[in-house]
């Protein structure tokens, strides 16, 4: 079974499948219906949700309520050790990147045999090179 780590991009996909913007929706929508039917295991880092719950209160105040009920049921196991948050500060002073964004492939560097989906272009291409992350237009779940 795979281990994954996803992105909070890629999960207000999940909340807004609407939106004309959003690119690689399906793709997003495929990893959440492999996360329902058991066919992938998700670690997230500590901050996720309130990543998420702050784009969503500032798209769409109104659905923020539900939406943090839906995600927060999904129960994720969360990585916070400080080998972790050691990782993620070395990769945000390497990339010159933000540490809420290194966190998550903090996580799945720490995991063994994890992969950090991310629909941000401009981190990937930036970190690519460190392993243990994949564009979510490249995401399937047949992949090794």
């Amino acid at each position: 079974m795979k281990s994954l780590v996803i992105d909070a991009n890629v999960i207000v996909k999940w909340i807004f499948p609407e939106r004309k913007d959003e690119e690689h929706l399906p793709q997003a929508l495929y990893l959440l219906s492999a996360i329902k039917q058991g066919m992938v295991k998700i670690f997230q880092p500590s901050h996720w949700l309130v990543e998420v719950a702050s784009v969503v209160v500032r798209l769409q105040p109104k659905v923020a309520k539900d939406a943090i009920n839906i995600l927060g049921a999904l129960q994720f196991p969360i990585m916070d050790n400080p080998e972790i948050f050691y990782i993620a500060c070395q990769l945000a002073e390497r990339y010159n990147h933000h540490l809420f964004d290194t966190l998550y492939h903090a996580v799945a560097l720490h995991q063994e045999n994890a992969q950090f989906i991310t629909a941000d272009e401009k981190y990937y291409r930036k970190a690519s090179k460190e392993g243990a992350i994949i564009r979510l237009a490249d995401f399937s779940i047949f992949d090794d």
